[in-house]
């Protein structure tokens, strides 16, 4: 394990109550694959019935700013660093298998800090910041892991990844090596379409097996679904079921998977000792509903980045309530660390913020962020402060509290706010970068000639074959 340098283990004056009623919360992340701002009933589906979402937000506390990225790797990297993606996977687009980058080891992930805070550290699903073995989960702070090393669609068509559930499968040929389902750096086996079936049934087996064999210390427990990632494979318990297509019955077992990990917290005891968060890592494609909002996964408008977050920790989080102040996948380290027991020190820069103030409902708290920016890869394509959302190539001005599906340009009308706002790409230009790699960014994690995990043959790359 890296020793995480810039942690101070000193208690945090403003957790300090906490810290002494309960020095070591848990942690759970839930993060749902492409899930759309309005695919779940908390957020306004009529689609796909969410029971047990709908329960966790009736007992917890809805974020209604809470920002991803356009695609998934950038989105992950700043879940697990507290950084804007730019700052520490400067990369056009995602990371594809065999891939000689990754997300360096030289930073510090959330595992990484609450593992030296005698955190017990277990990931179960995907990955998606690198396949080689130096980039690999179990290489940046977790105990644990058994899941895919990027999105499941990643693989030879004639595997089933390249096609949903029911299609006929193409003929073999040319394409990428085959997908590795892993449990640490063991290969368990090659995922076909009908292992594509059970992945979140196996998912949440692991993540309860994880919190039963863990309750009697502090644990971080990061669940990554695939679904509802494209190619869409329901399980056959599901299949069929919803009134949305192949795409609601995966909603709808991701939703029945999410109630299995609470269920799992209260009869454990752990329900009053564990914070959830419960997130998507973009916004939805064609299948999903991104409602209020304009635009998709891929996009920097809101309806490509702005994600449904509910927050869950019973007698922590007031029950039925929501916050619109702003707030990010970065945001979520150092939250954790702070909740641990921790601090951030300044030595190693972050663009995130304890987002405690706001899960509690502290009163008078403050939004942890002014603005916030919206890079798609490399590009500063549009910046928010406040109500205010400016689309900087075409000077396109949104007041997103009046007008949040960005669909009435008011720049002409408001001159001043459109200055204020170039002016913050501006001074970004001297950090990150508009385009291209800012001084603020920090260097990839890179390998010499990177090999697949699993050879087109089925082989498993040498010394990850099970022993």
């Amino acid at each position: 394990m890296k020793i995480p340098a810039f942690l101070a283990v000193m208690l945090l004056p403003a957790v300090a109550a906490l810290a002494a009623e309960t020095p070591k919360p848990n942690f759970v992340i839930i993060n749902i694959d492409d899930l759309g701002y309005a695919d779940i009933g908390p957020y306004g589906s009529t689609l796909n019935r969410t029971p047990n979402l709908d329960r966790m937000a009736k007992e917890g506390r809805k974020l209604t700013s809470f920002y991803g990225a356009p695609v998934c790797s950038p989105s992950r990297a700043a879940l697990m660093t507290g950084c804007y993606p730019k700052r520490v996977l400067p990369i056009p687009h995602v990371l594809f298998p065999v891939g000689s980058t990754g997300l360096s080891p030289s930073e510090v992930t959330v595992a990484e800090a609450l593992k030296a805070q005698g955190y017990a550290t277990g990931m179960v699903g995907k990955w998606h910041l690198g396949d080689q073995p130096e980039f690999l989960p179990t290489r940046q702070g977790f105990d644990s892991w058994f899941g895919l090393p990027y999105s499941n669609d990643m693989g030879p068509a004639e595997d089933g990844v390249k096609s949903n559930f029911g299609q006929p499968l193409p003929k073999k040929g040319e394409g990428q090596p085959p997908l590795p389902l892993m449990r640490g750096e063991t290969i368990v086996q090659r995922v076909l379409a009908k292992d594509q079936e059970t992945l979140v049934a196996r998912y949440t087996d692991e993540a309860v097996g994880f919190i039963k064999a863990n309750k009697e210390r502090p644990f971080f427990l990061y669940l990554a679904h695939n679904a509802v990632h494209w190619p869409l494979y329901p399980g056959e318990k599901f299949r069929g079921k919803s009134q949305n297509g192949l795409f609601g019955d995966w909603v709808e077992e991701m939703d029945w998977s999410v109630g299995q990990v609470l269920d799992t917290l209260r009869s454990q005891g752990l329900a009053e000792k564990t914070l959830v968060i419960f997130m998507s890592d973009n916004g939805g494609t064609s299948y999903s509903v991104n409602k209020p909002f304009r635009g998709q996964k891929g996009s920097t408008w809101e309806g490509g980045m702005r994600e449904p977050v509910i927050a869950w920790w019973p007698g922590k989080i007031p029950a039925g309530t929501a916050s619109d102040a702003i707030c990010a996948m970065f945001d979520v380290l150092p939250t954790f660390v702070a909740l641990s027991g921790g601090t951030v020190s300044t030595e190693r820069k972050i663009d995130g913020a304890n987002l405690w103030p706001i899960l509690s409902g502290e009163a008078g708290t403050a939004a942890p962020h002014e603005s916030f920016l919206f890079f798609k890869g490399l590009v500063l394509e549009a910046v928010r402060s406040g109500q205010w959302k400016l689309h900087l190539a075409k000077g396109e001005l949104y007041d997103l509290q009046a007008n949040p599906g960005e669909s009435t340009n008011v720049a002409d009308a408001n001159p001043e706010i459109v200055a204020q706002l170039r002016a913050l790409a501006d001074a970004t230009d001297r950090d990150l970068g508009k385009t291209g790699l800012g001084p603020g960014t920090r260097s990839l994690g890179k390998v010499e000639k990177p090999q697949p995990l699993l050879g087109r043959d089925g082989t498993p790359r040498a010394g990850f074959a099970p022993k």
